[in-house]
């Protein structure tokens, strides 16, 4: 489902430019910097850099692209 909501031109026009360089539709890189904020305000403790890792860690999980670690 999805819902229509309203921002100002400027964020759009940013959100275009990065949509361009990182390959997605405007809507996902909105919805791309929603998750990282959101993901953030949620653990202040966290480096951006922890936060996107662990977010590809996830997605690679839910994608079966899992491989069991080997110590020493």
């Amino acid at each position: 489902m999805s819902t229509a909501i309203r921002i100002s031109e400027k964020l759009a026009e940013e959100a275009r430019k990065y949509s361009a360089v990182e390959h997605r539709s405007l809507t996902g890189q909105i919805e791309y910097w929603a998750m990282l904020g959101k993901s953030m305000e949620e653990n202040p403790d966290l480096t951006f850099d922890l936060i996107k890792e662990i977010l590809i860690g996830i997605e690679e999980l839910e994608r079966g692209e899992k491989t069991e670690y080997q110590f020493g």
